[in-house]
Order: C-alpha cells, then sequence, then structure tokens
C-alpha cells in the first residue's frame, strides 16, 4: 500500500505531557503508540510519523507500525534536543551494538518536551538540493531524482541509507538483465546512486563487481547528404524550417537553438553565441550569411507580438539564475526575449500572471517526423541528425578536425572523431578493389 494512501494518526486528548512508546514486535518491525499530550507536542508527533517511510496504522494495537531500523529508532530520539527528553531503553542505541551481542527486546520511552522541534530531514528532498547547489541542470536532476526513487522503491521497505554495494550491485543487474536497457541508462543510473552515497552521505562505494559499469557500444551516426537535406527542408515550412536550417547550418542542439535569445545572434559578425550548453558551456559558432534575411524577418514579427504583450501589462520573460532579482527590468528588454516564443501565452492560475517560454521542442520534432515521411528518406532522421550532417559535411570541405570540435562544443577530441568514420573518404581516398573490376 502506498504510504501516501495511509491514515493519518488518531486525534488524542490533551495532556501535560506526551510519551511515545516503541516496542519490539520481533517480526522485523517496531510498534509505536503516544500517549495524550498538548495540541503542539501531538502535530510533532503526526510530522514525524508521517516522515516514516512504509508505516501502518495498526487498529488492534492502537499502534503505527514502523520498520525496525537504526532509522526510525533515530528520527524518534533526534526529532527532539536532547537536553528535553528521557531516554530509558532496556538496550543499548545501534551505534553502540557490537556484533557478538544479542540485545533483549526493544521497549523504549521517550518524554516528549513541550517545545518539541527539529524533525529528522527528508532524504529525498536533501538530494535534489545537493544536485541543485552544485548547479547541475534541470534535465540531469529529473534524471537523478528519478534513479533515486526507483532505487528507493527498488529496496523497500528499507531505506537508501542502509543500502550496501551488494544492492546497488543487484539493481543495476536488474536493469541490465530483467529490463535489458541500454548501456547508457545503466550508467546513467549508477552515476545517480555514486552521487547519492558519494556527494550527499559521504559514504564511499567500494567494489561494485563486473556490472558497475556497461560497456557503451560505439553507434555510428546518421547522416543526410546534400539532396537528402534538399528533399528534407522542401517539406518543412514558416518557424519549422527556419528552426531546421539554424540546426543544420550551425551545429546546435535543438535544446541549444530554441533557448536562443536575440542578443545571442551577431549579424555583423556572423556568429551565434551559445550560452550555457551542455556542460553549462559558452561557445560561439557561425551564422549563416543565407539566413541572416530570414532571421531579421523573423524577429520582426516576435518583435511585434513583444510589444503586444508589453501593451497589455505582461511581456516578462524568465531569466537565467536570480538575474531578475538583479535586474529588475531586464525581463522585459528586448535583448532577453527567447528568438523563437510560443505561439501562445501561458497563464498562471494561482496569479493570474502571464508570459511566454520559448517554442517546445516536440513541435520541432514532430514536424521533422513528418516530413521525413512525405520526402521517403529510409534513414532514421531526427533533429539532432542536422548535427550530424553538419560536422561531417564540415570535415568533408576540408576544415580541422580542431575547429569543427570548438563549434560542436565537444570536451573530447574523440566525440568528434567519430565522424571521421562516415566520410565518403579516408585520408588517404582508399578504393575499393571492386571498382577496378
Amino acid at each position: 500500500m502506498s504510504t501516501n494512501s495511509l491514515p493519518d494518526p488518531p486525534s488524542v486528548p490533551t495532556g501535560r505531557a506526551m510519551t511515545v512508546s516503541v516496542t519490539d514486535r520481533g517480526d522485523g518491525h517496531v510498534s509505536v503508540r503516544a500517549s495524550p499530550g498538548t495540541p503542539e507536542e501531538f502535530e510533532t508527533f503526526r510530522s514525524l510519523i508521517r516522515s516514516i517511510p512504509w508505516r501502518r496504522w495498526d487498529p488492534k494495537e492502537r499502534a503505527w507500525i514502523v520498520p525496525d531500523l537504526p532509522e526510525t529508532l533515530e528520527r524518534l530520539w533526534s526529532a527532539f534536543p536532547a537536553s528535553r527528553r528521557q531516554v530509558r531503553p532496556l538496550r543499548r542505541p545501534w551505534s553502540t551494538v557490537s556484533k557478538a551481542d544479542s540485545p533483549p527486546p526493544l521497549k523504549a520511552l521517550v518524554v516528549i518536551a513541550p517545545a518539541a522541534i527539529a524533525l529528522a530531514p527528508d532524504l529525498r528532498r536533501q538530494y535534489l538540493e545537493a544536485l541543485e547547489v552544485r548547479h547541475y541542470s534541470p534535465r540531469t536532476r529529473d534524471a537523478y531524482v528519478n534513479w533515486f526513487d526507483r532505487f528507493s522503491a527498488f529496496l523497500a521497505p528499507r531505506l537508501a541509507v542502509h543500502a550496501t554495494e551488494t544492492d546497488i550491485n543487484a539493481f543495476l543487474t536488474r536493469l541490465a538483465v530483467d529490463q535489458d536497457v541500454a548501456a547508457s541508462t545503466q550508467n546513467q543510473a549508477l552515476a545517480a546512486l555514486l552521487f547519492l552515497y558519494r556527494q550527499l552521505l559521504g559514504r564511499p562505494v567500494g567494489d561494485l563487481g563486473a556490472v558497475i559499469r556497461a560497456k557503451k557500444p560505439r553507434r555510428l551516426p546518421v547522416v543526410l547528404n546534400r539532396d537528402e537535406l534538399r528533399d528534407l527542408l522542401v517539406h518543412l515550412t514558416g518557424t519549422n524550417l527556419l528552426l531546421s536550417k539554424l540546426l543544420y547550418g550551425t551545429g546546435l542542439r535543438i535544446t541549444e537553438c530554441l533557448t536562443l535569445r536575440v542578443q545571442d545572434l551577431d549579424f555583423e559578425r556572423h556568429q551565434v553565441v551559445v550560452r550555457g550548453g551542455k556542460g553549462d558551456k559558452d561557445r560561439v559558432t557561425m551564422l549563416p550569411a543565407t539566413l541572416a534575411p530570414s532571421l531579421r524577418d523573423h524577429l520582426v514579427r516576435v518583435r511585434s507580438i513583444h510589444l503586444t504583450d508589453l501593451s497589455e501589462g505582461w511581456g516578462k520573460v524568465e531569466l537565467p539564475g536570480s538575474l531578475s532579482e538583479k535586474y529588475p527590468s531586464a525581463a522585459t528588454d528586448w535583448a532577453w526575449q527567447w528568438v523563437f516564443p510560443q505561439d501562445r501565452r501561458w497563464t498562471d492560475p494561482a496569479s493570474g500572471r502571464q508570459g511566454r517560454h520559448h517554442m517546445d521542442e516536440s513541435i520541432l520534432q514532430r514536424a521533422v517526423h513528418e516530413a521525413v515521411l512525405r520526402a521517403g528518406l529510409t534513414k532514421r532522421v531526427s533533429c539532432h541528425t542536422f548535427r550530424h550532417s553538419f560536422a561531417t559535411q564540415l570535415l568533408e570541405s576540408g576544415y580541422d578536425i580542431r575547429t569543427v570540435q570548438e563549434l560542436l562544443g565537444h570536451s573530447d577530441l574523440k566525440t568528434t572523431m567519430i565522424y571521421t568514420h562516415v566520410l565518403n573518404k579516408g585520408p588517404s581516398a582508399v578504393r575499393s578493389p571492386a571498382d577496378g573490376l
């Protein structure tokens, strides 16, 4: 049963002091009971019980049943200042019990003072905060938190803080064997778990065995020649056509292209500035001269939309970081507006505030997919194929691979070298023997 559907602790009458008793059931669980106390004390107890995963209410025992784990008593004991509690356990806490001890059944009484505070922190919330503090990208944060949730469900009813290297190994093995995930997916799950234990919990992770890191197979990128590109682009119109040409002419990733702001386009130098790209890195790439007139006309239409929004009392755009607090008027400046905004304004149902985000990537992806079908192409083409074609055709034209690496924003030259394997001719222009027959 999901913990979200469990009943709340029953109400208790008001008393002078609350006593919480924890009793060992001998089946891997403990029962928790609370005597009457003040409303403030009971609210603290209610929040504490809600913070314990896999709790359940037993109407026969009139007690809460929770897993018998060190985390459980640590939460009950650490929820209140030590100077305001009295603990009378019949056995020592887990931290002082040696492996040779055979402790008697647990029975502990905790007398809670009126000013009870400091509930145990939530590990999932701390995990997300640790990712945010280190400025991980929103997509990486979402992916890592998803793996945290899946790993927690795999361990249930145990908690993630008690997992061992064997548990991590078993989880990764299950992904590879039972679910047949890709090597990159398995490695992403491992990275999320390593971040949890090394960065958040401060626990070194030892030998994980052979499945610690899957060997990622090398795949050749899909590349279109110029004729195939012309056949594809003829089936695109409007903003989707302009975006596709910009992806092919600059080598940008789709997210980098859609998050361009007006100030990132330099028509005088024929440059596009990519800010906060993959790995939170800035770089500069070329702006095709043939696209400059179309982009200027597009910006005229976008500015007209922006001025209309301003006249209606809106026109603010989201700014990175805390720039909106540092520069309050920057959100309405033309330079900060999206180059490719949404067609319609979004509305916050709570405040009624309206604004425009950049165009959603699914719109372009769907348009490219339909254009591929209409063009009759048999290759597996996506928006990222424009980037692959950009890099390959630059190398075919004789440009230095280091230059291509800088334009693509690759940290490692090996990543760029993958395009040398799909060139029409190798460095020595090898000719097949069959062509001499």
